[in-house]
């Protein structure tokens, strides 16, 4: 079946929503999404949301922070976007009813974070995701947004003229199914299961910037992987930032605050990056605890400071760590996070494919540039989702929905070929292969890099692909196939982590959360550029494009 809708949006997390909304109300929107929107990794960030709310902050604070956070490979006229409408965005979602902690006077709570000069992250507790994406998701309803949960995306239907629509695997009946558009959006968040140590949700797995890159569409600055640097020891779950906005002290096994070595000024409050590598040197150097993990200590701020600002925090460490952060420090190391990197577009979400478009994490407009500022997510999902849906709302009003026998053209080559992989039933493991290209990552491609490991990393990863071409799915039913999607899956993850080794390999320089152990220096001269992928004839190019530069100076960055 083929169905029909001026605008699809691939995602349903709160880039995905905030667009379909802002199209609601005189466009016929879709979503498409492989979960329900509530189970979107949006709701997993827990420390806050930007703005400059506070009396002495301004916008302009807010946008050096986040260029300078950035290594100074944002581009400036996108990041002062960003903190010019920072404060419109909270306000608006404070209206919709998100439940905002408050100070005594009832004003919204704000606490510090890494890298900024005020405390401007607004909080819900340690749950703001999950209250913005529900108070987001209400809205959705209350506008009667159609929506098509579990359907999963498996191509873009275009040609040099443009995006035509999507085919899509209905996952409770094993279907695939022709959507015909005149635009379509890209929001499907990060690809942070290609690592195997990540805070992601087991659904990050780069399905938008794979459909993209098939599509002959660029990857900007895949390179740029930010590790965050609290991470609860063992299962990698998110330990928020907030924890150390709050007052938490990282220390190693001597008992050291060895923030003061690495950042003497913001100490537990410099930006991830920095945090993160400072982590992982203690550790290298023989002053982890059992050679794994650091120290985070909220002992001195008191149960009831915990109990009302962290509680999520206490009920993670005391379930899955076995502490209780009241009595005991938690256990943490640095994992895979966040993707600064993602589709090439503009301001407006546009690719270099008309009708195309994409935001959130999945985009990089850039923002972020070489490092994320945490509480800089959040913001983006609802400031570009605003955004990018009054552009293609300019869009459509002047496109023609394209021939529906298009679509349904791709949609025959789309059953094919994954009738083809579902009646192989003997061929590689998916599984197996996915573990090898996680372990790949998380040790040749993390923290730290060098040239030996990122070519033999590469090496690894073609050889996988090769693999890849015979895996099979095994005897299962078509309906809820979850073996298919996980197959399906793994041929994105294979995709993107070619992108991020070789984006990596060839920078020959060390930029926020991209370091290079053989070249330790930041390289102005060479590197302050954005690096473009895109494949032709199933080979990868990479050139470099201009970093947007304003009135802020680039300066040595030091904290």
């Amino acid at each position: 079946m083929t169905f029909k809708h001026d605008v699809l949006v691939v995602g349903a997390g709160l880039s995905g929503l905030r667009t379909a909304i802002e199209l609601a109300e005189d466009h016929d929107v879709a979503i498409l999404s492989k979960v329900y929107p509530l189970r979107s990794h949006s709701v997993a960030a827990q420390g806050g949301i930007n703005a400059s709310l506070g009396e002495d902050d301004s916008w302009e604070s807010h946008a050096f922070d986040t260029i300078k956070g950035a290594d100074y490979l944002a581009d400036q006229d996108i990041a002062e976007i960003l903190a010019k409408e920072a404060p419109r965005t909270v306000i608006e979602n404070e209206q919709w009813g998100t439940a905002f902690s408050r100070t005594d006077e009832g004003e919204i709570a704000q606490r510090p974070f890494g890298g900024a000069m005020y405390p401007r992250t607004c909080y819900a507790a340690d749950r703001t995701g999950h209250n913005l994406l529900h108070t987001t998701f209400e809205q959705s309803l209350r506008l009667g947004i159609q929506r098509y949960d579990e359907f999963f995306v498996t191509s873009l239907v275009s040609d040099e003229k443009g995006i035509h629509g999507v085919t899509a695997l209905e996952l409770s009946t094993g279907e695939v199914h022709g959507f015909a558009s005149k635009a379509v959006v890209l929001a499907t968040g990060g690809f942070g299961r290609v690592y195997g140590k990540s805070t992601n949700a087991l659904i990050n797995t780069g399905d938008g910037c794979s459909l993209a890159l098939r599509a002959g569409v660029a990857l900007k600055d895949m390179e740029f992987v930010q590790f965050h640097p609290t991470t609860l020891w063992g299962t990698n779950i998110l330990i928020t930032e907030g924890a150390r906005g709050e007052g938490g002290h990282l220390l190693n096994k001597e008992g050291e605050r060895f923030m003061s070595v690495y950042a003497p000024e913001q100490m537990e409050l410099a930006p991830r990056d920095i945090v993160a590598r400072a982590i992982r040197t203690e550790i290298n150097q023989g002053r982890g605890i059992e050679g794994e993990y650091v120290h985070l200590d909220l002992t001195h701020l008191g149960k009831e400071k915990i109990m009302s600002r962290l509680p999520g925090i206490r009920d993670i460490a005391m379930y899955f760590a076995g502490v209780d952060p009241i009595e005991t420090p938690i256990p943490v190391q640095p994992g895979q996070h966040y993707s600064m990197g993602g589709i090439d577009c503009n301001e407006k979400g546009e690719t270099s494919l008309p009708g195309l478009y994409s935001v959130g994490e999945t985009s990089c407009m850039s923002v972020h540039g070489a490092n994320r500022l945490g509480g800089n997510s959040l913001l983006e999902t609802l400031v570009f989702g605003r955004l990018v849906g009054q552009a293609v709302a300019e869009y459509v009003n002047d496109a023609a929905l394209s021939t529906v026998q298009r679509v349904e053209d791709g949609t025959f080559s789309e059953r094919e070929r994954l009738q083809k992989m579902i009646l192989n039933e003997r061929g590689e493991s998916v599984a197996e292969v996915r573990e090898e290209l996680s372990n790949t990552m998380d040790e040749l491609v993390g923290v730290f890099r060098e040239e030996k490991e990122l070519r033999a990393a590469l090496d690894a990863i073609k050889g996988l692909q090769k693999r890849y071409d015979n895996v099979a799915v095994g005897d299962s039913d078509e309906r809820f196939n979850f073996a298919l999607v996980r197959a399906l899956e793994l041929g994105s993850m294979l995709d993107l982590a070619q992108v991020i080794t070789l984006g990596a390999l060839k920078r020959t320089e060390s930029r926020g959360a991209h370091w290079r152990v053989d070249y330790p220096e930041r390289n102005d001269d060479e590197f302050l550029k954005h690096t473009i992928v895109t494949r032709e004839n199933e080979e990868l190019e990479l050139k470099y494009s201009e970093v947007t530069l304003g009135k802020f100076e680039v300066k040595k960055r030091s904290y």
